[in-house]
């Protein structure tokens, strides 16, 4: 991890990684708070979308023999800047019980692919 400053730190990222001697690597596309069957979930309900969107993007990383421990990149796509940051706690929370903190953009958007869609998490994970 490099933190030149630590502020990041506090905030539940690191502002670099280095890595080295890993053997995989996984770019997982945005995963958002989307069912099993297609479907939008949880409507207006920022923190139970981010869950679902870190539970998502968990299985992307199981299905490949990984886990969110691996995860070197994070970066966070939200209609609502201010309403995520609210519930941004529900992301860390679950990153520092995976023992992770990697270093994450976060960035405001118009709108998602899916209307009803609040946030949507892209990561990469080495292994």
């Amino acid at each position: 991890m490099i933190n030149p400053a630590t502020w990041s730190v506090a905030m539940g990222f690191n502002q670099g990684e280095v890595v080295s001697g890993h053997t995989r690597t996984l770019y997982a596309s945005g995963q958002t708070a989307m069912g099993d069957d297609g479907n939008p979930r949880h409507a207006g309900d920022m923190a139970a979308q981010v869950a679902l969107s870190l539970d998502n993007l968990a299985a992307v990383l199981g299905a490949a023999g990984m886990s969110l421990a691996d995860l070197v990149r994070l970066t966070v796509y939200t209609t609502d800047v201010d309403l995520l940051l609210r519930h941004h706690g529900v992301l860390t929370s679950r990153l520092a019980a995976a023992g992770v903190a990697p270093h994450t953009t976060l960035l405001g958007v118009a709108r998602l692919a899916i209307p009803p869609l609040l946030v949507e998490l892209e990561g990469t994970a080495v292994a």
